[in-house]
């Protein structure tokens, strides 16, 4: 070869390098102008802090705010000769202690009518869309690794990995569904975790005049860079937060409304939307078929960023907004997706993947994990005893009902004041307090037998 193949890998992963876009960073504003925020915005969140906090430090104004102390030091000067801050104190080399004038106050209660919000600057809504467009959930594709690395700890059979790989690889739309308690919501919300890189979000937005509040807790969670980093040593805009990638979790809660921006007319404070929060990120629904509204109005209602990656959202002053849709979205159902929705709909979302019950290795295998995690001594002719007696050709198995069963035990011990353990009278019980009503498995004899032992005398 007139190559080496150590030179062609490193030619190619140069051309990688060159065609990957670089990573996106919200670098520090080094000017008012350059936040692209009117001022008169930026007075009115220092006025309602000081209202509410009394007196602060230019220092501690710009924490709160979220800018630089250097680039609001002259809007803070400028606002002290306009009479409406005062100096209270010294607080440090080149800064005071502020407090309101009487001028000041009336400022800020009015501003405080307007919008209660107090809390970091927005950024604009034009920069939030650069951000989206260069985080991409689609961008990133796991691997086999990832995933089994993400889905550790459950028992799934082996063909699952090769159905689900390629869902998650695409993060186009994913349909889970199959009979309760083979942990389809477990699989589901533990897809974010397959997706290695972190992405930035702002704290709050600025929409056509509004402010909307992005960040939420639920579902976003911060990550701190490592000491020495190249990440730590840059300069982070810190109205923006580094985090995972979302993970939106919903379920038959989901309505219409929270998939619109909230708005509070009290506090005149908005709140972003599920989809805007699940941007670059997992959003999942589940128990799909339950919700309070009919599922093809929920269906009708994702058509639009299924097949543009775009949605319309409507802001308190009645405009709309067109705002991107990039979230893997995922389905979950105890329910045939084909009894659900129609056709058409099926073929935007790319991928199905029924979820069975755990044959009977399986379903031991479960059993005997869940019992070491509890710390209860595992007995193989006891699981035996129970497949005999309660599964094997009498019921489904399920996957969870290995955990159940064993928290049934638990609870019986904890009852009886002693350590939880597998015997033969406590399965007997567990079974029975667990499956005589789902199932109606005890027959009239055995159920009196039963409910004999706890009578009280």
């Amino acid at each position: 070869m007139s190559r080496k193949l150590s030179d062609i890998l490193k030619s190619q992963q140069t051309k990688a390098a060159q065609d990957t876009p670089a990573a996106f960073f919200p670098r520090a504003p080094r000017s008012l102008e350059e936040t692209g925020l009117n001022r008169i915005l930026v007075e009115d969140l220092i006025c309602k802090l000081l209202l509410a906090h009394g007196s602060l430090s230019g220092r501690e104004i710009s924490s709160h705010i979220a800018l630089p102390l250097q680039i609001i030091s002259d809007l803070l000067y400028e606002l002290k000769q306009r009479l409406i801050l005062a100096y209270q104190d010294v607080a440090g080399v080149s800064d005071f202690d502020y407090v309101l004038t009487e001028t000041g106050r009336e400022k800020a209660l009015l501003a405080r009518q307007q919008s209660a919000y107090m809390g970091a600057a927005p950024v604009h809504f034009a920069e939030y869309l650069k951000s989206v467009e260069n985080q991409l959930i689609q961008n990133e594709q796991p691997n086999e690794a990832q995933l089994r690395q993400a889905l550790d700890g459950l028992i799934l059979p082996e063909n699952f990995y090769g159905l689900l790989g390629p869902a998650i690889n695409s993060a186009k739309g994913l349909f889970l569904f199959g009979d309760p308690g083979n942990g389809k919501t477990e699989v589901a919300t533990r897809i974010a975790d397959c997706y290695a890189e972190t992405i930035y979000i702002p704290k709050t937005l600025l929409v056509e005049g509004h402010l909307i509040q992005l960040y939420d807790p639920r579902c976003h969670i911060q990550v701190e860079p490592e000491v020495g980093s190249e990440e730590s040593e840059r300069k982070q805009d810190q109205r923006w937060l580094h985090i995972k990638r979302p993970a939106v979790v919903v379920g038959g809660e989901m309505d219409l409304e929270s998939l619109e921006i909230g708005f509070n007319a009290q506090t005149g404070i908005c709140e972003a939307s599920l989809q805007l929060k699940g941007n670059s990120g997992v959003f999942v629904v589940d128990d799909f078929g339950r919700q309070r509204i009919g599922p093809d109005k929920i269906l009708n209602r994702w058509i639009l960023p299924l097949e543009k990656s775009i949605d319309y959202l409507t802001l308190p002053d009645g405009s709309k907004v067109q705002v991107p849709f990039n979230a893997f979205l995922v389905f979950c159902s105890n329910y045939d997706p084909s009894k659900l929705l129609e056709e058409a709909f099926l073929r935007k979302i790319p991928y199905k993947i029924h979820m069975g019950d755990p044959g009977e290795k399986e379903f031991i295998t479960i059993f005997r994990q869940s019992a070491e995690k509890m710390g209860i001594e595992y007995d193989p002719s006891l699981a035996e005893y129970l497949m005999k007696n309660y599964f094997r050709d009498i019921r489904n198995m399920r996957g969870c009902h290995p955990r159940d069963i064993l928290r049934q035990l638990t609870h019986i011990a904890r009852y009886e004041n002693r350590d939880p353990e597998m015997t033969l009278a406590d399965l007997d019980k567990a079974v029975q307090l667990y499956f005589s009503v789902m199932d109606g498995s005890l027959s009239a004899d055995e159920m009196q037998d039963f409910t004999g032992e706890i009578k009280l005398e």
